[in-house]
């Protein structure tokens, strides 16, 4: 999960480059290989098309956060600190993503209409890895009439409403700071 070939990663940032620049709809097959400095031909054996590099990008950036949560998480033993280690590379680092390009709505939309199961394939990811986080404090969650299985699902689903509805970064974050104290009074940490 936490390798990727170097023609494949040079393919999807080549990508990314350009749908954050032009756009999904504006950015063609030929635009990619030659941004990735490859043949039209080597790009086609990579991926048959957009849709395919759309799929393997929201695999790769959901791989690429859940690696890093995962390589950070030894650092960081205090709940609050894993948290804010997962919506940092949850929320904020697409949030920011997306701030910078003229094109996010399109790319957004590019991804919701090609990638429904990647997406939903991620935020199992994501909730799983919130659930192991929370396994540790599963006595004083389940007090509280949850379990972690249910407040994880919640905590990724706030996350992921929390991307979509916020006005600008420092709204982003308030809401996450929200969200964080209230998970951590659930797990009897606040």
């Amino acid at each position: 999960m936490c390798g990727m070939n170097e023609r494949e990663r040079n393919i999807l940032d080549a990508a990314t480059t350009l749908f954050m620049r032009y756009g999904v709809k504006r950015t063609s097959m030929n635009d990619i290989s030659q941004e990735a400095g490859i043949s039209r031909q080597t790009l086609y054996n990579a991926y048959r098309n957009k849709d395919e590099i759309l799929r393997a990008l929201i695999r790769y950036f959901a791989d690429r956060a859940y690696c890093e949560i995962e390589a950070g998480l030894e650092e960081k033993p205090a709940l609050g600190d894993r948290l804010d280690l997962v919506f940092d590379r949850i929320a904020v680092a697409a949030f920011d993503l997306l701030s910078e390009s003229p094109n996010a709505a399109d790319l957004v939309e590019g991804f919701n209409q090609i990638s429904e199961e990647e997406i939903d394939a991620s935020y199992a990811q994501v909730r799983g890895l919130i659930a192991t986080i929370l396994k540790p404090y599963a006595s004083e969650i389940e007090a509280n009439g949850l379990t972690t299985t249910q407040l994880a699902d919640f905590v990724q689903r706030m996350v992921k409403a929390s991307k979509s509805t916020a006005t600008d970064r420092a709204h982003l974050l308030e809401m996450l700071q929200t969200l964080k104290t209230a998970t951590l009074k659930l797990a009897g940490v606040a």
